[in-house]
C-alpha cells in the first residue's frame, strides 16, 4: 500500500504535558515517524503508536544534534519512505520555532503538510505565575521578541519596545540580559518590574523577580539560566504571587525618598 508523504508540524506547548491540544495528540497517535525537539516534554511520546519511530533532533545553545538543513532533509526523506512525519516542537512552532520554514521546504518536494498550533510559552509561562500580559490600566499591548537574532545580536525591537508602555516578553534572551537591562536603563526605567522564569510550567520551574536595576544580581544568586522567559513591565507586579514583594520594594523606595 502506497503511503502518502505527509508532514504535520505540531506545537507541544510550554512544558506541562497537560497543555497540549487534542488535535496534537491525534497527530502524534497517527505518526509513522516523530522528530522531536529538546524542549518538548518527552511524556508526550507516550501517545505515539508502538510502530512509530521516534528521532531526537533537538537543538540547544552550543549543542546541535542536527543542523536545521539536516532536519529539513530528514523530514522529506522520512515522509517519502515512511508516510506521516510529525515534527514535534516546543510551544507554538510559528513563534520563533521555524515551523513555517520546515513546511515550506517540505512543500517543495510534494509533501502534503499540516500545522497544529501549540500554546506558546510566551503566554503560558507568565500566566502560570499569575502575570497577565495585558491588564486594564497597566498594559494595553505586549511585545514578544527574540532576544538573539540570526546574526547573534540583540534585536533592535527591544529598544523600540522599551520606549512603550507595553509588556515586553523576551524569548532566548538570557545571553543578552546585560544588554537588555542597559536598554531599559537608558529609558530611565530602572524600577520597572521584571521576572525571569526558567523551565516554566514544569516541575523544574525556577523564578527570579526584581527590577531592571536588580535583576542581574537576582539571576546570579538564584543561578538562573536558559531556557527561560523574560517578562518586563508593570503587569509583573500585578501577579498575586509577586504583589507583596513589589509593594515592599515600593515602600522601601518611598522611605528613602522621604
Amino acid at each position: 500500500m502506497m503511503r502518502t508523504a505527509k508532514l504535520t508540524v505540531v506545537g507541544a506547548g510550554p512544558g506541562d504535558p497537560d497543555l497540549i491540544t487534542l488535535k496534537a495528540i491525534k497527530a502524534i497517535e497517527s505518526a509513522d515517524v516523530i522528530l522531536y525537539d529538546a524542549l518538548i516534554n518527552v511524556d508526550l511520546l507516550a501517545y505515539a503508536s508502538s510502530h512509530s519511530e521516534k528521532i531526537f533532533v533537538g537543538k540547544r545553545k552550543g549543542c546541535y544534534r542536527y543542523q536545521q538543513e539536516q532536519i529539513n532533509e530528514l523530514i522529506v526523506s522520512r515522509a517519502k519512505s515512511d508516510g506521516h512525519v510529525v515534527r514535534l516542537k516546543g510551544g507554538d512552532p510559528f513563534i520563533f520555532g521555524r515551523g513555517a520554514e520546515e513546511i515550506e521546504y517540505a512543500q517543495q518536494f510534494g509533501v502534503e503538510t499540516a500545522m497544529v498550533p501549540g500554546i506558546s510559552s510566551a503566554l503560558a509561562v507568565p500566566a502560570y505565575q499569575g502575570i497577565p500580559l495585558t491588564k486594564r490600566n497597566s498594559s494595553e499591548s505586549f511585545w514578544v521578541i527574540t532576544g538573539t537574532t540570526k546574526s547573534h545580536q540583540l534585536s533592535n525591537d527591544v529598544a523600540i519596545a522599551a520606549k512603550s508602555t507595553a509588556t515586553v516578553v523576551i524569548l532566548m534572551g538570557m545571553g543578552k540580559l546585560d544588554e537588555i537591562v542597559a536598554v531599559f536603563q537608558n529609558e530611565n526605567k530602572h524600577e520597572t518590574p521584571i521576572a525571569i522564569i526558567q523551565n516554566g510550567t514544569t516541575k523544574d520551574e525556577k523564578i527570579g523577580f526584581g527590577t531592571i536595576n536588580t535583576i542581574c544580581q537576582v539571576v546570579t544568586e538564584k543561578q538562573l539560566s536558559s531556557p527561560a522567559i523574560i517578562v518586563i513591565g508593570d503587569v509583573v507586579r500585578q501577579s498575586p504571587r509577586l504583589a507583596d514583594f513589589y509593594q515592599e520594594i515600593h515602600g522601601i523606595a518611598s522611605s528613602v525618598i522621604v
